[in-house]
């Protein structure tokens, strides 16, 4: 049972569209709407400017480590009920049942749920996430990078952390779900570089 009540908090929470909300407030706009339609950190920064993108990416990372803590004292730290809902989570971002199931793309959210799991590994992720977007200026190639890259370093190093590790390759399957367009583009050559205002991978 509270392996199940676990599931709906995190995915009540990460529903929790904070690009939706906070352009809203700001502006009075609804951020799918414009660009990509994507609710997420980078359209937020061409829409309201970088220092709200800024805010955006990280308070949705933080509602990924917020709902795993919540979940923790719930569940009494279960394995099974954390790796559950921090795909849960990240679903209700990208999926938010309060915003007509139109949400992100879920990188900041797995950024938290997987900084909560494995920090050290998600820090070496996301270091090796950023050289390749500054390298390159695509920040979805660095946001793939990033999700396939935690399960990789966790089957190498920690494959005895099984409930990260299994919520790792899940969340690396859903980013890469949420990125088949940009992948599409990538290949193609057509892929919007940051800075660009007319692109949006968060």
């Amino acid at each position: 049972m509270w392996c199940i009540l676990s599931i709906i908090i995190a995915y009540l929470i990460g529903s929790i569209s904070t690009s939706t909300i906070v352009v809203k407030m700001v502006s009075g706009k609804d951020i799918r709407q414009f660009g990509s339609g994507n609710a997420g950190a980078t359209n937020t920064s061409r829409v309201l400017g970088t220092k709200w993108g800024i805010a955006v990416l990280v308070i949705d990372a933080l509602k990924g480590m917020i709902a795993l803590s919540i979940v923790s004292a719930l569940a009494h730290a279960n394995p099974v009920a954390l790796a559950l809902s921090a795909i849960a989570v990240v679903v209700g971002h990208n999926w938010p049942i309060y915003f007509g199931f139109r949400g992100g793309k879920g990188i900041a959210t797995t950024i938290g749920v997987l900084l909560w799991m494995a920090p050290l590994m998600t820090i070496i992720a996301g270091i090796l996430c950023l050289v390749v977007i500054a390298l390159t200026r695509y920040v979805s190639l660095g946001s793939l990078i990033f999700a396939i890259l935690i399960p990789i370093l966790l089957g190498v190093w920690a494959p005895s952390h099984e409930a990260a590790l299994w919520a790792s390759i899940v969340l690396a399957l859903l980013s890469i779900y949420s990125h088949r367009q940009n992948i599409g583009r990538l290949l193609r050559g057509s892929e919007r570089k940051l800075f660009d205002k007319t692109s949006d991978h968060l």
